[in-house]
């Protein structure tokens, strides 16, 4: 009985404890993404999820909107870059948001899961500058004389993205469109097109 007792006493206290020591560490992480993020006690970043890399160490470099909630990567990849993410925003788990121009997000976007956003090529196409820029990326985080013809891009108000889409530089989505599971985003989307596949086909138009 005594031994029941106590294991039962055990078991709270150790739950009781990891409990306090996992709040204290979210609590870390979460004064640490305050120095290189700018965003409100209103939007949410899942701390066991998100990834945020910053070498500028200018938070307002990131930009998230009141009510958004981010489970995905941010990365700065020039210190001229920024990622600006409205308002009820939505970025699914792995998906991954590279700048090294702008990429600007606008209010009520869902993006899922697994998706690419970039605003470049990420490497140079001679091989040369290529192994330098690969050098240099891994000694000091970025390089912004690397030659990857950075393009902004430009996602639109109430704009949905489904999982494993790819959106490349330069392009904007208009307002409300849908970008369907898979398809590759490699021109501009019309307002409220639904688009799908390689070919980036309009399949139809919502409102």
């Amino acid at each position: 009985m005594v031994n029941k007792l106590v294991n039962k006493f055990c078991g709270k206290l150790y739950f009781f404890i990891k409990f306090r020591a996992d709040k204290y560490l979210d609590e870390i992480k979460l004064n640490e993404l305050h120095k290189i993020v700018s965003f409100s006690e209103k939007a949410h970043l899942s701390i066991n999820e998100v990834q945020v890399f910053n070498f500028t160490g200018k938070k307002n470099k990131i930009q998230i909107g009141d009510y958004s909630r981010i489970r995905g990567e941010l990365l700065i990849q020039k210190s001229k870059a920024e990622i600006i993410i409205g308002e009820h925003c939505f970025i699914g788990k792995n998906s991954k948001i590279w700048a090294a121009e702008k990429i600007k997000i606008g209010n009520r976007v869902l993006i899922s899961h697994n998706v690419n956003i970039h605003d470049h090529i990420s490497h140079p196409l001679n091989s040369k500058m290529r192994h330098k820029d690969f050098i240099d990326i891994f000694s000091s985080g970025f390089n912004d004389n690397s030659d990857i013809r950075e393009s902004k891009i430009i996602i639109n108000d109430d704009v949905w993205i489904g999982f494993n889409a790819i959106i490349l530089k330069g392009v904007t989505i208009g307002k409300g469109a849908i970008i369907g599971a898979g398809a590759i985003i490699t021109k501009d989307v019309p307002e409220y097109a639904i688009v799908v596949g390689h070919s980036q086909k309009i399949v139809k138009y919502t409102t």
